[in-house]
């Protein structure tokens, strides 16, 4: 259901927030990710743009999360980098559809559903879980 940018994003995020408050560089995320490098950069730009990261050039430079994991919700990552489109009129632009027909209705319902649903998860909710495996992510003990 959403895009793999969305599902980068995603996991971009919660390595971040596992970092907690050291800078990762973008080596090290898309190890940590498995997102390739170069789609990576696009994630982390859109990222910055959207001011959930922010990123430092330079020795000990990298990203990290711009806000408390805490404030950020799924739905902030996803409209940031793959926002999920309503349906507002009908997408095939049929002039006898002044409003949404009973098929777009439905699927503008779910998508109102999703929103709902990813605006009530934080990352910090995430990072929380009780599960054994670290979310979206996959780090290496040493």
């Amino acid at each position: 259901m959403l895009p793999k940018t969305a599902e980068y994003a995603l996991r971009t995020m919660a390595c971040l927030a596992y970092a907690s408050d050291q800078s990762e560089s973008a080596d090290q995320l898309a190890e940590q990710t498995k997102v390739p490098r170069r789609y990576l950069n696009t994630v982390l730009q859109d990222l910055v743009r959207a001011e959930l990261v922010r990123s430092r050039s330079g020795p000990g430079g990298g990203y990290a999360l711009a806000r408390s994991a805490e404030e950020i919700t799924i739905l902030d990552v996803v409209n940031a980098v793959a926002p999920l489109e309503r349906i507002r009129h009908c997408p095939l632009g049929l002039p006898s559809h002044t409003s949404l027909c009973p098929l777009h209705k439905e699927l503008d319902r779910a998508y109102a559903a999703t929103e709902e649903a990813f605006s009530q998860v934080t990352i910090g909710q995430l990072l929380r879980s009780t599960s054994k495996i670290i979310p979206l992510c996959e780090f290496s003990v040493e």
